[in-house]
């Protein structure tokens, strides 16, 4: 079995789904394969707050088809103190121009999670 980073393009397409899954799921538990941004409105929250909110992002484990309707893992909404707080991952290619055409493979992919309050989307 080729390794996430060597994926041919003619992978079948569940394939592709469990491997962009694996990888989110990984990027948004350990924050690390990717860079994470965090909105005005987290960040005004203060340092404290933003930390408990990005633990609860780590943790989110209620996936429905919903939220993750493709089965990649790649949004999901939170509540703190009484706030709705939406997460997303987007996959873009290795210079952060463009959708990576390959979101399977590490080395064309750059995984961005974005952290804001629902109220500023």
């Amino acid at each position: 079995m080729n390794t996430p980073n060597e994926t041919p393009q003619e992978l079948p397409e569940a394939e592709k789904t469990l491997r962009i899954r694996t990888l989110n799921d990984t990027f948004r538990t350990t924050l690390m394969g990717g860079r994470v941004l965090l909105t005005q409105g987290i960040q005004a929250l203060g340092t404290g707050q933003a930390q408990k909110i990005i633990t609860k992002v780590q943790n989110f484990k209620s996936f429905t088809p919903d939220n993750a309707p493709h089965g990649e893992h790649d949004f999901g909404a939170i509540d703190h103190n009484g706030q709705k707080v939406f997460w997303k991952i987007d996959c873009y290619d290795e210079n952060l121009e463009f959708g990576s055409e390959e979101p399977w493979n590490t080395k064309k992919t750059t995984r961005v999670l974005t952290v804001m309050l629902a109220e500023e989307y």
